[in-house]
């Protein structure tokens, strides 16, 4: 296993698309956006593969984006510049849905914010039992870009989902259609290959024109602009600066970014019989 933080590989007729930077619990830098992008492209020419399967190395499949990543500040308070970071962003997160072959994806650990998002446009998720699902940015002032939530779960789970941006576990999001089977977390990545391997055998002609006809079917119904129209949206919020998002910063800078987490969380702890802390 090389040092890449994002590998292709191919087993048989299953290509790999593989996040490698476990000891950052797989956190979205940057320079991988480009790199997945490339990955799945590379996938999707490959002649030998048929299905493509997007996994994370490590206890976690993806943490989301990287908090530590100074390049995420770029933007500062120019809405514009966001946008087109964000864009990108959305870019490397579409990249399941983008290709012509499907993509099953196998979650384990934090499934969070981007990675979370990245595997929700996948067209399938097989998920270990640990696994853990949240868009946890909206508690730090950001939210999106990429809003599939209501298109999985229905308006009044996303918005609970994205409002909050409380986790929940595997089995309720196997109940919120979110994924397709819950595993045991030992077996996730042998059971998800099978899995793979086992739609391998279906013609690559007819998974691809499936799969480009339910495509074509959801962009019918809108889902490629509303995902542009959240971007458009929420691309000012990332230039805007809170109370919340500036007193997150003062402790992430004052006391390290574990301090900030773990203020932030402090305010959605609700005991029995109590409301919660606002702000």
């Amino acid at each position: 296993m090389t040092d890449d933080p994002v590998l292709y590989q191919r087993h048989g007729r299953v290509g790999c698309v593989v996040l490698n930077r476990p000891s950052k619990l797989n956190a979205i830098s940057d320079s991988m956006k480009g790199l997945l992008v490339e990955a799945f492209l590379c996938a999707d020419r490959d002649k030998e593969a048929s299905v493509i399967l997007l996994r994370g190395e490590g206890r976690s499949f993806c943490a989301g984006h990287d908090l530590d990543n100074e390049e995420d500040e770029a933007g500062g308070t120019n809405a514009w510049l966001w946008w087109s970071q964000l864009n990108e962003s959305l870019r490397s997160e579409l990249m399941p849905f983008e290709v012509s072959k499907p993509v099953v994806a196998a979650v384990q650990g934090h499934v969070l914010g981007g990675g979370c998002q990245m595997a929700m446009v996948s067209d399938l998720v097989i998920a270990a039992e640990d696994a853990r699902f949240a868009e946890p940015e909206v508690r730090f002032s950001n939210t999106g870009p990429l809003f599939v939530m209501p298109w999985l779960a229905g308006f009044r789970r996303a918005r609970e989902f994205l409002y909050f941006g409380d986790a929940i576990d595997a089995r309720t999001a196997l109940e919120w259609g979110m994924v397709n089977r819950v595993v045991p977390t030992a077996e996730l990545q042998d059971t998800a290959m099978a899995y793979a391997e086992r739609l391998a055998n279906i013609s690559p002609e007819a998974l691809t024109r499936t799969k480009l006809a339910l495509k074509r079917g959801l962009e019918a119904a809108g889902f490629r602009n509303a995902l542009h129209a959240g971007l458009d949206v929420i691309s000012t919020l990332y230039a805007t600066e809170t109370d919340i998002g500036a007193e997150f910063n003062r402790i992430a800078e004052s006391e390290g970014l574990k301090a900030a987490l773990a203020w932030r969380a402090s305010h959605f702890k609700v005991a029995s019989g109590t409301k919660a802390k606002e702000g």
